[in-house]
């Protein structure tokens, strides 16, 4: 049970991972200008709409992370 609930969200979480590094800001302003952003202050580094698409992906990446480890672990004790 907890290995398809791992696989699960191992699934979603790639998927995810995948969409949310397709947004962020390339060289040429990506994709994430087509959602706002490419509105920026002038006094910070970065728009709050990409801090906030950094601090997802993180968490996105850390889900995906563990979700590896958990299943490594059930299939090595298996």
């Amino acid at each position: 049970m907890i290995e398809l609930v791992l696989n699960l969200l191992l699934v979603l979480t790639s998927v995810l991972l995948i969409v949310l590094i397709l947004l962020h800001r390339g060289k040429g302003g990506g994709l994430s200008s087509m959602f706002g952003g490419a509105v920026s202050s002038s006094l910070a580094g970065s728009s709050v709409v990409e801090k906030n698409l950094n601090r997802l992906t993180i968490f996105c990446a850390l889900v995906w992370t563990v979700c590896i480890v958990g299943l490594g672990i059930l299939v090595k004790v298996s």
